[in-house]
C-alpha cells in the first residue's frame, strides 16, 4: 500500500492537525479487519511522530515510513455552498522504491492524496499482481496557499495499469460520463463510482472487455461525524473481500459490496481514523459473528500474501 500521510488541520486536536490520507485509512481499516497490510506511508517531518502511525502498528499494520521533504496539508472550510478544502501545502512525490520483499506481492494499494504517486511506480507491481488505484488523489489541482479544484481525468499509467479504480461522484465534475472514465481504464479494470448515502455503481468487465454496470445500495449510519476516508474505507474492504475475508462469504460481488458498505457505514460515525471500524463492530452491522481464525490472514500490504479466493469486485491490499 503506497501514498502520503497528509495533516489536516483542525481546532478539535491539540496538534492543531490530525492525520488523514488514503493511505492512513486503507491501512488501519485492512488491519482492523484482521489482515496485517504492509504500508509504505510518506510523511512530513511534523507528521513522522504522529500518535496514528503507533495506532496502525497496534492494528497490525507493517508501517515503513518514508520521510518527505514536505508532506500534504490541507484545511477544510465549510461554506453555503458546501465544504471547501485549501491546500496549505501540496506535499512531494514519493520515490517508486519499496523495501525488500515487498516488491514480490501478489495485490498492491496504490492510494495517493495528493499526486505523489506517480507512473513511475506503475512499473513495480508484477506483472500478474493485482492493482487497486483510489483515483481521488490524482485528480486535484493542488495551488499552495490556494484552494483544491478538481482535475479532468486523463490517461496515466497508473490508471491504465490498475485492475480495480475508486472514485467518488464529488470526485469529478457533474455529468461526467462512466464512459468516459472507464475509457481510460485498462480493458479489464473494474470501476468503482461511490456516491455517499445514495451508495454507488461499478463498472466490471465481462469476458470479452464489455463492462457491465450496476448499482449497490448504501448501508444506513447511525448518524454522521465526519465523511472524510468514507471511500477510502469502501475500497480497502473490498480488497479485503477479494482476498477472502470470512465476512465476505460465501463470496461474490454481492457479498463483497455487502462488507465494504457497511466498513463504510461504520466509518463516518467517528472523527477522521478514530472513525475507521473494529472487526467487531462490522460483523454485528452485517449481522454476522466473526471468525475466530481472522486474525492469520498473512501479510497483505504493499507486498501481500497471494489472494485468498475470489470475492468478484477485487480491491487493494497495498
Amino acid at each position: 500500500m503506497i501514498g502520503s500521510a497528509s495533516r489536516d488541520v483542525t481546532p478539535d486536536d491539540p496538534r492543531g492537525w490530525r492525520l488523514g490520507g488514503a493511505v492512513a485509512f486503507c491501512g488501519l481499516t485492512l488491519a482492523r479487519l484482521g489482515l496485517r497490510p504492509r504500508v509504505l506511508l510518506g510523511v512530513d517531518a511534523t507528521a513522522s511522530a504522529a500518535d496514528e502511525l503507533d495506532l496502525l502498528r497496534r492494528a497490525g499494520a507493517d508501517v515503513h515510513v518514508v520521510r518527505l521533504p514536505a508532506g500534504p496539508v490541507f484545511r477544510n472550510r465549510s461554506t453555503p455552498g458546501g465544504r471547501v478544502q485549501d491546500c496549505l501545502e501540496p506535499g512531494a512525490p514519493i520515490d517508486p522504491v519499496v523495501p525488500a520483499g515487498w516488491a514480490e506481492a501478489a495485490t498492491w494499494l496504490l492510494v495517493p492524496v495528493a499526486d505523489e504517486v506517480t507512473d513511475a511506480w506503475a512499473g513495480l507491481p508484477p506483472v500478474d499482481a493485482f492493482v487497486a488505484v483510489g483515483w481521488q488523489g490524482l485528480l486535484r489541482n493542488l495551488p499552495r496557499g490556494g484552494t483544491v479544484s478538481r482535475r479532468p481525468p486523463t490517461r496515466s499509467a497508473v490508471i491504465e495499469r490498475a485492475d480495480l479504480v475508486s472514485l467518488s461522484s464529488e470526485d469529478v465534475a457533474p455529468g461526467t460520463l462512466p464512459a468516459t472514465l472507464t475509457a481510460l481504464l485498462g480493458p479489464r479494470a473494474t470501476l468503482v463510482l461511490t456516491n455517499g448515502s445514495d451508495g454507488g455503481s461499478i463498472w466490471s468487465a465481462d469476458a470479452d472487455g464489455r463492462r457491465e454496470a450496476r448499482r449497490y445500495p448504501a448501508t444506513p449510519t447511525a448518524g454522521v461525524v465526519d465523511p472524510t476516508g468514507a471511500g477510502d474505507t469502501f475500497l480497502a474492504a473490498l480488497v479485503a473481500a477479494r482476498l477472502g475475508h470470512p465476512l465476505a462469504a460465501p463470496g461474490g460481488l454481492d457479498a463483497a459490496l455487502r462488507l465494504a458498505a457497511a466498513v463504510a457505514s461504520l466509518s463516518v460515525e467517528g472523527p477522521g481514523l478514530l472513525g475507521v471500524p473494529t472487526l467487531a463492530a462490522v460483523a454485528a452491522r452485517l449481522g454476522r459473528v466473526p471468525d475466530r481464525d481472522q486474525g492469520d490472514q498473512g501479510d497483505q500490504g504493499t507486498a501481500t500474501a497471494p489472494p485468498a479466493g475470489p470475492a468478484g469486485s477485487g480491491g487493494r491490499a497495498d
